[in-house]
């Protein structure tokens, strides 16, 4: 049985993918991540992301980024099993827009996910402990 139901908002997308799946599971060791020397996250409190046709990604609990110097921005995604992703860029160097992102309520499968925020590795360092 597939992990997510049939929706009509969802259909094309789990139809051509019917054994996609999203594993979430508590990261033991810490995460930090780095914008150039800053680190702008650290938690050993992660969830780790394994997820059909991606590679692993990990989230960081909201409390744990350092939202100071990080703006909100316009855009947003949609991911058929995750949901709508809001986005952040941070605000001292523009090679770093849109850089993070959450899903402020995602969809009952991975509710998990809600409160956690997550990196583009190729616009960050994460060290992984």
């Amino acid at each position: 049985m597939p992990q997510f139901p049939m929706t009509d908002s969802r259909r094309k997308a789990l139809e051509r993918f019917p054994d996609y799946a999203v594993a979430i599971s508590p990261y033991e060791g810490t995460v930090t991540v780095k914008a150039g020397d800053t680190v702008i996250a650290k938690t050993k409190a992660a969830l780790l992301i394994q997820e059909t046709r991606h590679d692993d990604v990990y989230y960081l609990p909201r409390e744990d980024v350092d939202l100071s110097s990080l703006t909100p921005t316009d855009q947003s995604t949609y991911c058929p099993f995750k949901g709508h992703a809001s986005y952040w860029s941070y605000t001292d160097n523009s090679n770093l827009e849109n850089f993070m992102w959450s899903y402020a309520e995602p969809y009952e499968q991975v509710e998990r996910l809600a409160g956690y925020m997550s990196f583009y590795t190729n616009k960050v360092v994460q060290i992984i402990d």
